[in-house]
């Protein structure tokens, strides 16, 4: 206990990085797009952070790391870090009148699940000397709390009676898009990142177009739609 005790002061906490996103919460007018994607990812890391401390997770030093390092990438960017281009298409329409909320809430989850997670499990692999195999349990928990949080969000942030929504713009594009793909593609992503360690140029090349790629999914995520 005393050395996980150690690791959380040297890096920062989940209580931290909680307590970040509640005070972007505090400042962030509601509709923003940030604030919408970032009250969403507020509520899967107190989730995460309640299993935590049930002791769901087997192995709490790396999910602690993961999760904060993890968090952390988002945070640079809704903090005024320079952002990545998958981050770029939420920070450019975050105000726009026909994006809806849902469309926000998703296009952070595709930057932040396609993009900063695979390079957040490199990073904790390299903190902690472990391999991503090593993590693939903690990888898997923090994105069942995201499919389970996944549905309540499609219906909390898309108003209106089930038969007008199935001729909705929104539920075609919305429908074009899976969490559950988007983990499969970043585990692969993950693995090839790692696999690429000792080649740095070509590491470098590799993220940049996950980075391009998954900005263009967020880009289509977010067409303004008609009332």
């Amino acid at each position: 206990m005393a050395q996980l005790e150690h690791f959380t002061n040297s890096v920062d906490s989940v209580d931290t990085v909680i307590s970040r996103m509640r005070a972007l919460d505090a400042v962030l007018p509601e509709r923003d797009g940030i604030a919408v994607f970032n009250r969403v990812y507020l509520t899967v890391t107190e989730a995460i952070d309640r299993r935590l401390d049930a002791g769901h997770f087997p192995d709490a030093e790396a999910a602690i790391t993961l999760d904060v390092l993890f968090a952390e990438r988002y945070l640079r960017v809704a903090e005024g870090s320079c952002a990545p281009a998958c981050w770029r298409p939420l920070l450019q329409l975050r105000r726009h009148p026909g994006v809806r909320p849902l469309q926000f809430a998703l296009s952070g989850i595709n930057a932040h699940i396609g993009h900063d997670l695979a390079l957040a499990v490199v990073d904790t692999c390299r903190t902690l000397g472990c391999e991503p195999a090593d993590l693939e349990d903690e990888f898997e928990h923090v994105g069942d709390v995201l499919v389970s949080l996944e549905e309540s969000i499609r219906e909390e942030l898309m108003p209106g009676p089930d038969l007008l929504q199935i001729a909705d713009p929104l539920t075609h594009l919305l429908g074009a898009w899976s969490l559950e793909r988007a983990r499969e593609a970043t585990w692969s992503a993950t693995r090839t990142l790692w696999a690429l360690r000792g080649l740095p140029d070509l590491a470098e090349e590799f993220a940049h177009r996950l980075d391009a790629a998954v900005g263009l999914t967020g880009r289509m995520l977010l067409t303004p739609l008609p009332d």
